[in-house]
């Protein structure tokens, strides 16, 4: 039987794939959210044979494409009556702008706003399962501040790096805000710092990035060493009230920059996220 419902994103690969491997042996019924079905699985079956556990399912789910995002969250809707863990952990970055299919600059839609609306779609499932969610966010956030908000989309002054700091900002604030507006329903939320990990991250990154990654590279931890404040917090049984909205590091909780602690910011990045995907949220 089960120990705990968790659906996870981006667990193809890095940091996902060894959180869901490592939950999986710890009893998990998972749902793999997958842009890439193939890979899902042949995951599923990696996770199957490494944990004996065969509760395993994969649904498409492409977080730049809020279509396929609302449609996984009704699959989840019309299988589960509850999920107890919610990881929203695939991300990535642009070397230059792009828009999604929905006109929405890449970077802040596949980090941000698809789990907004994944999160936001997901909330009675979450409500019943008295839910943990998870925000995979960066040290990158400390490269932000809370006049980016002013230009989301990056439309003036592009930057890979400030558009990536920015999308990680917004994980730290939409698990505050979650913390703060759900401890009423049982729904408490976290956002964590995974380590500079050696993953697909890096993948297609040229110029003075990918210098950045030879320098960084002796520093650089492996996914699974990345995955284990994720694995902490969605593995624990009991988590204590007080750490409800936190930011995690090395699985305790860690200091962020004074603009991520900007109660404003954060509804302000709210307010626009509702704007933005209220045509999915019907």
């Amino acid at each position: 039987m089960p120990f705990r419902t968790t659906v996870i994103t981006g667990a193809t690969s890095g940091i996902g794939k060894e959180t869901a491997l490592a939950l999986a042996k710890k009893d998990h019924a998972l749902y793999l959210l997958v842009r890439n079905v193939a890979k899902g699985e042949e995951l599923k079956k990696e996770i199957i044979e490494q944990s004996g556990n065969r509760s395993v399912f994969v649904i498409h789910c492409d977080l730049a494409d809020m279509q396929t995002v609302k449609q996984a969250a009704d699959e989840l809707k019309g299988k589960l009556i509850a999920i107890n863990v919610l990881i929203n952990n695939a991300g990535g970055i642009n070397p230059s702008r792009h828009e999604s299919k929905d006109g929405i600059e890449l970077t802040f839609a596949m980090n941000h706003l698809g789990h907004f609306l994944l999160t936001m779609s997901l909330l009675p499932l979450l409500q019943k399962g008295q839910a943990r969610v998870i925000n995979v966010s960066s040290e990158a956030h400390k490269m932000a501040r809370p006049q980016l908000l002013n230009d989301v989309q990056f439309k003036q002054d592009y930057s890979s790096w400030k558009a990536y700091g920015l999308a990680k900002l917004s994980n730290i604030y939409f698990a505050k805000a979650l913390a703060e507006k759900y401890a009423q329903s049982g729904i408490t939320a976290y956002a964590l710092h995974p380590g500079v990990v050696k993953s697909d991250f890096w993948s297609g990154m040229g110029g003075l990035n990918a210098i950045l990654k030879i320098l960084a590279s002796p520093f650089m931890i492996t996914p699974r060493e990345g995955a284990q404040t994720s694995i902490y917090l969605a593995g624990q049984i009991k988590l204590s009230p007080k750490l409800n909205g936190q930011y995690f590091k090395k699985s305790q909780v860690a200091k962020t920059t004074l603009a991520a602690q900007n109660a404003s910011a954060r509804n302000k990045l709210w307010q626009i996220s509702e704007q933005l995907v209220a045509p999915f949220l019907t």
